[in-house]
């Protein structure tokens, strides 16, 4: 009997699915329902590590199943190859971009081969190849033609090891996620999208997607949208007024300070009325060095400084209150100015209980103003302290104080627009060109692609330019409407331009005259199921769902969101329940295991080692029992003698119905992705099997495979084709069940006494409600619930409950 040899069979059903290209999906199929399946794809670092497997492979189960399900399944593949990683790299390794890019991009795609998913290889899509970037530049003339992209001066995250602008996405705990430098504000000129014209239906358009909740709930919070007023408060011995923003109108009465952000331009315009003008700007400047997520994190300590020499006039008490200035108040959000109301806001409560400010109730629970509050109360009530307005509900009073002070109700956004300039030259071009007589001028589409051009000085030097503004000959341009000289843009574009469109070019790749052919875009999208991190909800999946809606609005698709279903990995850990890296020594190489266990043992044991969704840690032995069990299927095949039937049934009557019911769980499972409950089944199946391995029919054997085969595909056409077969199993059905022989005989009947459990029994599955109640009445646990009481109404439901009402 030969062994199992894992690393031959893998190698040779690679090449065998490669040469017959028995994945590459047709655009349609007759009788078939297309069935876009998609993961996110990587950026070439150099390897796959077991980040990626988790990612990809189990996800290929589901791609797998639902071939055999019927569908017309196309699953691509392809290299988000932009981007700071590739250049710093190149920069450390001193050779080109595009050389270390390209160098990775072969080796992962050798890697992704050894994995045996079923990638439809020949839909390949590398951003930074022309061919793929020239629909980044179209995308961005779209939007400048429409007043979505505009370029201006604004304050910006800063990294000053990247040299380079970072979106309040990439800025971690006020480092740069990339290099882990501790980032700077920095009032650069720079590029942006629109976004925040499309808050509303980003916010609007998540109650039809079949997504997680919390990725919802990430983006609503994001988003941030919030309805309130705007009150102007007067400056004291001054005509100017400082506005607010508030979501709590109601609460005026009890503002005893205002806020305003570092940024707030009326701090310079009363400049000289500040009597402490030194402590004032330096606060101001420690803020520049701090992101706007660490400033707006609840858990740090307060700071701040009082502009001394400075008051407004609470429009609603009519009495002075002091203005302060505090980075927790973003300008970016609302006016950049806060009424502060400490009694009923728990970071007001905070900065005031820091700086001994008053604290005054106006709104209570119980009508009753408490005595020293130990902590803001932000709940609903009556109103209390508020003069007129004392005993009215506070909502009913928000809108008459709005009305009595002359404010104004408004929405307002936490969401930014999007910062796209990146002062870095690995990146796509903007295709821009300023002339001093026409401005900024787009260039022609007609033009496109702006080449981005190989130069050999790509170092960034931190100026606020692009190593682009170093080549003359990239610099020089046309203008496009003067013909006269100009200057191109030297930014190139956020890396997440390029992720946030390309799942629509892998229905049409080759296409060098439209984005994709629309009948292409129609019979695949949107994308049925996606799976990827769900680090990406408020970066790659927001600005995703942004661009489609633009692309929709400009008739380019007929969908309003790219993805109908997302679903998130979880993250492997080490061994040691840490973070995998390299300086802890924890990191688990995928091409080691698949060179000692085989790529099917590493698929089924990531499949198997947690819920998927939640990951965990890396168990050095679990591999283990998942390589013992192919190898148990291996050995069951190779041992037989063909005694048994050819096409009848198991003699075994108890394992066909195991067979069957193990056919309906996986499926199931799989369905909703519990990999690993599917695989426990499996292997109890097969633990059944090896008992009566000589009387089991081809039949019997067949469906095993079949539904062993996403799992396994290897392994599975070996033994598929052992057993006689000559085509693919991988363009099999996937089998039926008999209804007949899932359904158990017996189930678990609940007894309960007035809706409460009382009891379990095991009964027949026909039994009826004369039955049960004659059963349950007898039973000790009853007569004890129910004591002297005598059964008034008795409800039944059959396969599940009893419950006797006394």
């Amino acid at each position: 009997m030969p062994d199992y040899n894992p690393n031959k069979i893998e190698a040779k059903w690679q090449k065998d699915w490669r040469d017959k290209k028995i994945y590459e999906a047709k655009d349609s199929v007759k009788g078939k329902e297309n069935f876009y399946h998609l993961v996110m794809f990587p950026y070439p670092s150099g390897d796959l590590h077991i980040g990626h497997w988790y990612n990809f492979a189990p996800a290929d189960v589901l791609a797998r199943f639902k071939r055999m399900q019927g569908f017309n399944v196309m699953s691509p593949i392809g290299f988000d190859a932009f981007g700071l990683p590739a250049e710093n790299a190149a920069i450390k390794r001193k050779i080109h971009p595009s050389k270390w890019t390209m160098a990775n991009i072969k080796t992962m795609t050798k890697q992704l081969e050894t994995m045996g998913n079923c990638y439809d290889w020949s839909r390949l899509v590398i951003t930074c190849q022309p061919e793929y970037y020239k629909w980044d530049q179209w995308i961005f003339l779209k939007l400048f033609e429409k007043g979505l992209a505009y370029r201006e001066k604004t304050l910006a995250n800063w990294c000053p090891s990247c040299k380079t602008v970072l979106a309040n996405e990439q800025v971690i705990d006020g480092r740069c996620e990339r290099c882990d430098t501790e980032v700077v504000q920095k009032e650069i000129e720079q590029w942006l999208f629109k976004i925040t014209d499309y808050a509303d239906r980003l916010l609007e358009d998540l109650a039809i997607l079949d997504w997680p909740e919390r990725t919802k709930t990430m983006q609503k919070e994001w988003i941030g949208r919030s309805e309130g007023a705007e009150i102007d408060f007067p400056v004291v011995n001054s005509n100017l007024k400082i506005r607010v923003f508030t979501t709590r109108a109601d609460t005026l009465p009890g503002a005893t300070y205002l806020v305003l952000s570092p940024e707030h331009s009326i701090i310079t315009t009363l400049d000289a009325r500040i009597r402490n003008q030194s402590s004032v700007k330096d606060y101001i400047e420690k803020a520049k060095h701090k992101s706007e997520i660490e400033r707006m994190t609840e858990e740090k300590k307060k700071t701040g400084v009082e502009l001394k020499g400075i008051t407004v006039v609470n429009p609603y008490t009519k009495k002075e209150i002091p203005v302060w200035v505090s980075d927790y108040v973003l300008s970016g959000y609302g006016t950049g100015a806060i009424m502060a109301v400490p009694a009923h806001d728990e970071r007001d409560f905070a900065f005031a209980k820091q700086f001994s400010l008053p604290i005054i109730q106006v709104v209570s629970d119980n009508g009753k103003i408490a005595e020293g509050l130990e902590k803001a109360y932000v709940g609903d009530g009556v109103m209390v302290n508020s003069g007129d307005l004392d005993n009215l509900p506070n909502h009913i009073a928000k809108d008459r104080i709005i009305e009595l002070v002359g404010g104004e109700k408004k929405t307002n956004y936490k969401l930014h627009d999007w910062i796209l300039s990146r002062q870095r030259y690995w990146g796509c071009p903007i295709p821009i060109i300023y002339c001093e007589k026409c401005g900024t001028v787009p260039v022609p589409e007609k033009d496109l692609p702006v080449i981005l051009p190989n130069i050999k000085d790509f170092t960034p030097e931190g100026t606020g330019k692009s190593p682009l503004a170093k080549s003359k000959k990239f610099l020089k341009a046309e203008c496009p409407q003067c013909g006269g000289a100009g200057e191109r843009e030297t930014d190139t574009m956020d890396t997440f331009v390029d992720s946030s469109w390309y799942f629509l070019r892998y229905t049409d790749p080759g296409n060098a005259n439209e984005l994709a052919d629309p009948k292409k875009l129609k019979s695949w999208l949107p994308v049925n199921m996606y799976i990827g991190g769900a680090e990406h909800t408020v970066k790659h999946l927001l600005y995703s769902r942004f661009l489609t809606k633009f692309l929709y609005d400009e008739g380019v698709l007929g969908f309003k969101e790219p993805f109908s279903s997302l679903r998130h990995q979880g993250i492997i850990l080490g061994p040691d329940n840490q973070k995998m890296s390299k300086s802890r020594g924890n990191v688990i190489d995928p091409d080691e295991l698949v060179s000692k266990f085989g790529a099917d043992s590493v698929r089924m044991y990531l499949c198997f080692m947690s819920e998927y969704h939640n990951g965990g840690p890396w168990n050095p032995t679990g591999i283990l029992g998942v390589h013992r069990f192919l190898n148990r299927v291996w050995k069951l095949f190779q041992d037989r003698d063909g005694a048994g039937s050819q096409n009848g049934k198991a003699q075994n009557e108890k394992l066909e119905k195991l067979l069957h019911q193990t056919i309906k769980k996986v499926g199931e499972d799989i369905g909703s992705m519990k990999f690993n409950t599917a695989v426990a089944a499996l292997m109890i199946l097969l633990n059944e099997m090896e008992k009566s391995a000589q009387s089991l029919s081809k039949k019997f054997l067949e469906h095993f495979l079949k539904i062993l085969a996403p799992f396994a595909p290897h392994l599975t056409e070996e033994l598929w084709h052992q057993l006689g077969n000559n085509d693919s199993i991988h363009l099999e059905s996937w089998p039926e069940y008999d209804r007949k022989l899932v359904v158990e005989e017996e189930f678990e009947l609940i007894v309960q006494v007035n809706g409460k459990l009382r009891d379990k029994v095991l009964v027949p599955r026909v039994i009826d409600q004369e039955e049960a109640e004659k059963l349950v009445l007898e039973r000790e646990r009853v007569k004890d619930a129910l004591g002297k009481k005598k059964p008034k109404k008795i409800i039944f439901i059959p396969g599940r409950l009893i419950n006797i009402v006394a």
